[in-house]
C-alpha cells in the first residue's frame, strides 16, 4: 500500500504582516475617525497661518497705544509717560489681547518709568482696551551739580531732568555742598546719605521755600564725611542752622516741627543779626517791670 501523498504547506504571511492587517481589520472604523480628526487639525492650522496675522491685527484683538487709558499722570510731568513707558518695553506697536502675560507686561512697562512711583492697578477689557492707574513721584528740592541740578525726589530718587525748565527748577529748595554724583540713573536713588538727608529737609521746608526767602541748604560735614549739621541760606546772606535732618535728631534737639515753627515766627519776632540757631532755645527777653497796683 502507497503512503498518502505529502500535503504541500501553504504559503503563510509574515507573522508582522498578517498582525498589522488583523489591526487594520479590527480598528477601520476607529482609524477612520483618526483620519479624520488628523485632516481637520491639519486644515485648521493651514488656515491658521494663512489668517492668523490679519486676524492678530483686527482692532477688537490688538491693544493700541490709544486704548490704554493712564490715570494718575501728575500735572508737573511734561513728557508724554504713556508714550515713553510702552515705548521703552518695546510694546508700543500693539499687544495682542489673548496674551496671557498682557497685564504683568503693561504693569512692568509703567513701573520701570523713572517718574512711576507705583502701579496701583491694570484692568483690560474687550474689545481691546485698558485701564492703568499709577503713582507719580513728586520732586521736592534740586541738587547742584556741575553744570547745573539735578531733581529729587523726597527718597533722593533721581528724577528726569527733561521735564524741568530752567524757571521751573529755581522754584524748588536747592542743596548745595553735595561731592558725589548719582550711582546710577534716572529713577533709582542718588545712592548718597548726604542727598537722602537733604532729600527729607527740603520735603518739610518745601511749602515755607519761598515765603521765607530761603535761597539753599547745605551740609557742613564731619572728617568722614558724615553730616554734622544743616544749614539754611536765606536773604541778604542770613545763616539759619537748622541742624540735623528730620529723622536724625540728637538727644535733647528739638524736633523738626519745632524748628520750622521757630522758623516761620522770625520775621514776626524782628530776630537781628545774621545768625540764627534752631537747635537752640530762643532767649526769653527780661521781662518788663510793671507799676504794683495800688
Amino acid at each position: 500500500m502507497n503512503p498518502p501523498p505529502r500535503r504541500r504547506d501553504q504559503p503563510t504571511e509574515p507573522p508582522t504582516v498578517s498582525g498589522l492587517v488583523r489591526f487594520l481589520n479590527e480598528h477601520r472604523a476607529g482609524l477612520a475617525a483618526l483620519v479624520v480628526v488628523v485632516a481637520a487639525v491639519l486644515s485648521g492650522w493651514m488656515a491658521w497661518s494663512q489668517l492668523g496675522e490679519r486676524v492678530r491685527g483686527d482692532a477688537d484683538l490688538v491693544l493700541h497705544l490709544d486704548a490704554i487709558q493712564l490715570e494718575g499722570v501728575a500735572p508737573w510731568i511734561r513728557g508724554d509717560l504713556k508714550l515713553e513707558a510702552l515705548r521703552d518695553a518695546s510694546l508700543a506697536d500693539g499687544l495682542p489681547l489673548d496674551d496671557p502675560e498682557l497685564v504683568r507686561r503693561l504693569a512692568r512697562a509703567f513701573d520701570m518709568h523713572p517718574w512711576v512711583r507705583e502701579v496701583v492697578s491694570v484692568e483690560v477689557r474687550h474689545p481691546a482696551g485698558a485701564r492703568v492707574q499709577v503713582r507719580c513721584r513728586e520732586p521736592v528740592a534740586m541738587v547742584g551739580v556741575p553744570g547745573g541740578l539735578l531733581a529729587i525726589d523726597a527718597e533722593g530718587v533721581v528724577l528726569p531732568s527733561d521735564d524741568f525748565t530752567a524757571e521751573v527748577a529755581a522754584a524748588y529748595p536747592k542743596i548745595s555742598g553735595v561731592a558725589s554724583g548719582p550711582q546710577g540713573t534716572v529713577g533709582f536713588p542718588w545712592g548718597d546719605p548726604v542727598v537722602g538727608q537733604g532729600a527729607a529737609l527740603a520735603a518739610v521746608l518745601g511749602p515755607d521755600w519761598e515765603p521765607l526767602g530761603l535761597i539753599e541748604c547745605r551740609p557742613t560735614l564731619g572728617k568722614e564725611g558724615e553730616v554734622q549739621a544743616w544749614q539754611l541760606v536765606g536773604a541778604a546772606g542770613r545763616m539759619i542752622v537748622f541742624g540735623s535732618a528730620p529723622g536724625h535728631e540728637r538727644p535733647g534737639e528739638p524736633t523738626a516741627a519745632t524748628k520750622i515753627a521757630r522758623l516761620r515766627a522770625l520775621p514776626k519776632e524782628g530776630v537781628s543779626g545774621t545768625t540764627v540757631d534752631l537747635t537752640t532755645e530762643p532767649e526769653t527777653p527780661p521781662a518788663v517791670p510793671s507799676i504794683p497796683a495800688g
